[in-house]
């Protein structure tokens, strides 16, 4: 009976038995936030979240109901970019240490040092290689190449005993590089490496799937082992063609190869590619978006298509003077320019009102109004502020992009921040979507150096 007691009073505290994720942040006071989420295969779902002091410390505690399994703390926005993910096995506290330079680094927790462990051991391993192949020299041995490839086995094949029936085991195991018996010269290991790349992948493994594993893979494949120089764009497509065969092996669930197809199609959006970006929407995940009814993204890629360079730029009205009257044209029907910007701008926003007067100042001291109009849309919730400041800028077109972030012309060309440039060529073809006014600044200075030669 006393024993039965004992149980019953001691139950409630196991039950409320907690680990902690807690560590360090480098160089203090950068950060301010630690965000806990648990990874699935489709979505990354909020758990909780650590404040992190004036010394970078940070402590998450995790009670019973928080499950084993990949975990994903994110420390600044976009959460998508500032992330590294941890593993929990539910039995163990984790201790760590990150640097924005360096990264993270585990000082407890048996799984994540282990996979730490073994990433920098394979690292190592696969410079060694580099080191040899790029070595000329003649007096290089055969037998030397064997012994690294014996080596990279054998560390392979200890790490995976020491994981056995751990989370990391997966990782490990999925990661196993091709490893040739005998030396081989450097384009047949380079073939054969990436003929076996995905070999030792499970792409169905729900452990896998949820985390960065797969995402992390396919972009190692496209954007690192398989890319030819002078031909990158046809490359990318053949090694996504590639990819998208080997998945296509196995049965995948449509929900987590639109997520793997849309980390793709973001990393060429954000590098700027636009034909590579297109050719993942149109060849893969438009009808991924249309068979999981995902209307949102399905928009989002049409609307990206239509403002990638090379495409006529979306139409709208515009009023101009001609004969001293005011008629409205449409944007395409222009014939006034051999180049046109168009700059989405805002009387409220802080940026513009430092860019868009450089940006008169620039264009009209070094461009005839023949051979270069800007056209300002200025996003507005009112009219008053915007109607005075167009007046300083005479030579610019200007329209006014009424309801601001909810403004048609705008959302034709995803506007989601202010200023926004677009260069136009005669035709109305978008030919460049500089990132900033800087980026905007060296394209006019090549079109100004094209002119003079």
């Amino acid at each position: 009976m006393k024993r039965l007691i004992l149980l019953i009073l001691i139950t409630p505290y196991v039950l409320l038995a907690q680990h902690t994720i807690k560590g360090t942040f480098s160089p203090a006071g950068e950060f301010n936030m630690a965000l806990l989420y648990k990874v699935t295969p489709t979505m990354s779902n909020y758990i909780t979240n650590s404040p992190i002091d004036e010394h970078g410390n940070f402590n998450i505690k995790l009670d019973s109901t928080v499950t084993k399994g990949t975990y994903r703390i994110t420390y600044a926005v976009p959460q998508e970019e500032y992330n590294f993910d941890v593993i929990y096995n539910g039995e163990e506290d984790i201790e760590l240490t990150f640097n924005s330079e360096t990264g993270v680094k585990f000082l407890s927790s048996v799984e994540n040092k282990l996979l730490e462990s073994y990433t920098n051991s394979m690292l190592m391993i696969t410079q060694s290689i580099g080191n040899y192949y790029r070595d000329s020299s003649d007096k290089k041995s055969k037998k030397s190449l064997e012994k690294i490839f014996k080596t990279q086995l054998e560390t392979q094949q200890g790490f995976e005993k020491a994981a056995k029936g751990t989370i990391a085991y997966h990782f490990i195991k999925a990661n196993k590089p091709y490893i040739p018996e005998s030396a081989v010269d450097v384009l047949t290991y380079v073939d054969l490496v990436k003929t076996h790349y995905f070999d030792n992948v499970d792409f169905n493994s729900k452990i896998l799937q949820s985390s960065n594993f797969l995402t992390e893979r396919m972009l190692n494949y496209v954007f690192g082992i398989s890319t030819e120089k002078g031909n990158e764009i046809g490359s990318y497509k053949k090694s996504i063609a590639n990819f998208n065969k080997k998945i296509n092996q196995v049965f995948m669930v449509p929900a987590v190869k639109k997520a793997l197809f849309t980390d793709l199609w973001e990393h060429m959006v954000d590098i700027k590619l636009d034909p590579v970006a297109n050719f993942i929407a149109e060849e893969y995940l438009m009808d991924l978006c249309v068979n999981l009814n995902d209307q949102q993204l399905l928009h989002a890629l049409i609307l990206y298509k239509n403002i990638s360079v090379g495409n006529v730029a979306p139409d709208f009205l515009i009023e101009i003077k001609e004969k001293e009257k005011t008629v409205k044209k449409r944007l395409t029907a222009l014939d006034i320019a051999e180049n046109y910007i168009i700059v989405f701008w805002s009387s409220t926003c802080s940026h513009c009102l430092n860019e868009v007067p450089k940006l008169y100042k620039f264009t009209t001291e070094n461009f005839k109004q023949e051979q270069l109009k800007v056209i300002a849309v200025g996003l507005e919730d009112e009219p008053y502020k915007w109607k005075d400041l167009t007046y300083s800028y005479p030579e610019f077109i200007h329209v006014y992009g009424e309801g601001k972030w909810d403004n048609e012309i705008g959302d034709s060309y995803g506007v989601s921040s202010t200023p926004t440039y677009f260069v136009l060529n005669k035709n109305k073809e978008i030919i460049a979507k500089p990132y900033d006014y800087e980026g905007l600044i060296k394209i006019l200075e090549e079109k100004k150096k094209e002119r003079k030669e």
